[in-house]
């Protein structure tokens, strides 16, 4: 088991387990694994942690998840062979276990007999959802529901043809579908997939290949299709496919493949079926493929496109979108509009239910007019077949009531005023004359010699071929430069693994300026690009140490012969003083910190301020007041 597996098991986070480690010598040492992701003896722990008072009675269910992480890496494929058994059990048949432990199917046919083999399956497919490397190439339930629910899969069949491990066929199972099927290229995963639909009782099957390359349903006509499809790859098959069948509205591009799973949903549907698909922002925008958007605007296949919200899915830090189609029925007329909603900026447990009420609102009246500022708007498709074809929700927005723009216009004036009238008392207080001599300096790399401080860093991300998945968050350069949270994902192991403690100083080697930034909530990964200096508290103050760093005079020295954008900071310098003088300057260094961060609030309220004035009086929906 990962140090991740025991955080888990004592219900802590990552860091106290690393602190565990560096605290107590009996800690139980790695029996496998590298240095930065070490791996530990499942039964050692166990008695660690029990002798600690650390660890509660495991739970049957919890116990056997324990037992599964140990058995190896490949957890997807261990976990479909017990399903397998469960099958065969649920079924009354003789289960013939492949490549599984005896004790281990032992366990699972206690936990069965316990809970009902679907119950157990379904326990321990939780606990393989939430691994973090499932939870950020997974679709989310909320998202399910939603997909499920703009498709209307109720009463219907669904077909999902990159299906994963099979969220999306769990929805339309709980959406009330009549058949489900799938097609998945990863083995296992297909497996596991068509496993759950089975122990469900679910009509249908997963079978294993590429959809596009080796479609396994050829004659299908599903009532719905609903996928969250595979992103950006270019190797889809673009040469073996030219003269496909499929390609009704235009060839795809090898840089449009999504516009491919486009076509191949469109395909697989009965006439006046829904297709439901998670695509990528830029499919909305880019100009390869705007002849195909312009096709299926006029043939009334693509009836919606909704932004949502960023952290929806994988990748997280992406605003996806969701297109909404239809097969269109022989004979029948094109619609005149399409549905354009913009969620990006609304919160994801708000937003989904409020863009279902008004696509269904606008699939009961599809010539109603939408008009709701910032949120939806009914597009003429007539106004959709320009040069670009540029199906981005926010671009076609409606504008703002006169009434709306002033309500923001005050929120955001008042927000700034608030941000201003405290500038004055975050100021520093200095004064102007020097202290009675100069210190003596040392340099950073000296004070990490004698032990004042640990430098940790900068951090490399790890060759890695395979996809990868983490949704721990990772403090960025560009989150240090603008004093902002960590922002970002893990796209690739990092070396070391280095979680961030209050009181660290993070620095980027790589910035127009030098810049540090004190660490005041622990939690995020120190991301690729960033020295940290991990002060000793009994030696130095870390708001001294941040302060003192961020000098003119330390950024010549510390940046490189070769240009000024590249800084090694254990080359800068930081005065000799006492602990307790350290605290005093640290204060005024944090306070600076402080007004430096309110400048910067002030400065985007400002900028949002003067773009609604101007487009306000631009275009009359605010006048001068003369009276002022």
């Amino acid at each position: 088991m990962t140090a991740a597996d025991i955080a888990r098991l004592a219900n802590v986070g990552r860091a106290a387990v690393s602190n565990w480690r560096k605290r107590h010598p009996d800690f139980p040492a790695p029996v496998g694994g590298t240095a930065a992701s070490p791996e530990f003896d499942l039964a050692e722990v166990e008695r660690w942690l029990r002798a600690q008072g650390k660890l509660s009675e495991l739970s049957t269910t919890d116990r056997l998840w324990q037992q599964v992480l140990a058995g190896g890496d490949h957890v997807a494929g261990t976990l479909a062979a017990i399903g397998a058994f469960l099958l065969a059990r649920q079924r009354g048949e003789s289960p013939t276990p492949r490549d599984v432990d005896t004790a281990l199917l032992q366990a699972v046919a206690d936990l069965a007999d316990e809970q009902g083999p679907q119950a157990a399956f379904d326990a321990l497919w939780q606990r393989f959802a939430q691994m973090p490397a499932r939870r950020t190439g997974m679709t989310t339930d909320d998202l399910g529901d939603l997909m499920v629910g703009l498709a209307d899969v109720g009463g219907g069949s669904v077909f999902d043809p990159a299906c994963g491990t099979g969220g999306i066929l769990r929805a339309a199972a709980r959406a009330g579908c009549t058949t489900a099927y799938g097609q998945e290229i990863d083995e296992s995963a297909a497996r596991l997939a068509g496993l759950w639909l089975a122990l469900r009782g679910v009509a249908g099957e997963v079978k294993v290949g590429d959809s596009l390359r080796a479609d396994a349903y050829p004659g299908l006509a599903a009532d719905a299709v609903v996928s969250n499809l595979p992103f950006g790859d270019t190797n889809w098959g673009h040469d073996e496919l030219g003269y496909d069948p499929r390609w009704e509205y235009g060839l795809p591009p090898r840089t449009e493949p999504e516009l491919a799973w486009v076509q191949h949903a469109l395909a697989h549907l009965r006439p006046g079926g829904s297709a439901v698909l998670l695509m990528p922002p830029s499919a909305a925008s880019r100009r390869a493929g705007r002849r195909i958007r312009a096709e299926l605007l006029r043939r009334g296949a693509l009836r919606a496109v909704i932004a949502l919200p960023a952290k929806a899915a994988a990748p997280h830090g992406v605003p996806l979108h969701v297109w909404v189609l239809r097969r269109p029925a022989p004979d029948a007329a094109a619609p005149a509009h399409v549905l354009l909603v913009d969620t990006s900026d609304g919160e994801l447990a708000a937003v989904y239910g409020r863009a279902l009420e008004t696509y269904r609102k606008f699939v009961a009246e599809p010539d109603a007019p939408v008009e709701e500022p910032g949120f939806a708007r009914a597009v003429p498709v007539i106004e959709l077949l320009d040069e670009e074809v540029d199906l981005t929700p926010a671009r076609r927005q409606p504008v703002a009531r006169p009434d709306d723009t002033g309500e923001h216009l005050v929120r955001t004036r008042e927000r700034l005023a608030a941000v201003v009238k405290e500038l004055p008392k975050l100021m520093p207080r200095v004064v102007a004359g020097a202290e009675a001599g100069v210190p003596p300096t040392v340099s950073v790399a000296d004070l990490a010699k004698a032990g004042a401080l640990q430098i940790i860093g900068p951090i490399r991300p790890v060759a890695n071929r395979d996809a990868y998945a983490d949704d721990r968050l990772v403090l960025t350069v560009q989150d240090v430069v603008q004093g902002r949270e960590a922002s970002d994902h893990p796209d690739a192991p990092l070396t070391p693994e280095v979680t961030l403690a209050p009181g660290d100083v993070v620095v980027p080697m790589f910035a127009t300026q030098l810049t540090s930034r004190v660490v005041t909530e622990a939690g995020p990964l120190l991301g690729r690009n960033l020295f940290l200096l991990r002060p000793n508290p009994a030696a130095l103050d870390p708001w001294f140490l941040a302060g003192q760093l961020r000098t003119s005079a330390n950024e010549r020295q510390a940046s490189s012969l070769s240009g000024t954008l590249r800084f090694d900071v254990r080359r800068a310098q930081v005065p000799r003083i006492g602990l307790d003088e350290q605290r005093r300057y640290g204060e005024a260094f944090r306070r600076l910190d402080a007004f430096e961060n309110a400048l910067r609030r002030a400065a985007t309220l400002g900028t949002d301020l003067v773009r609604m004035t101007a487009d306000g009086l631009a275009r009359g929906e605010l006048r001068p007041d003369d009276g002022r």
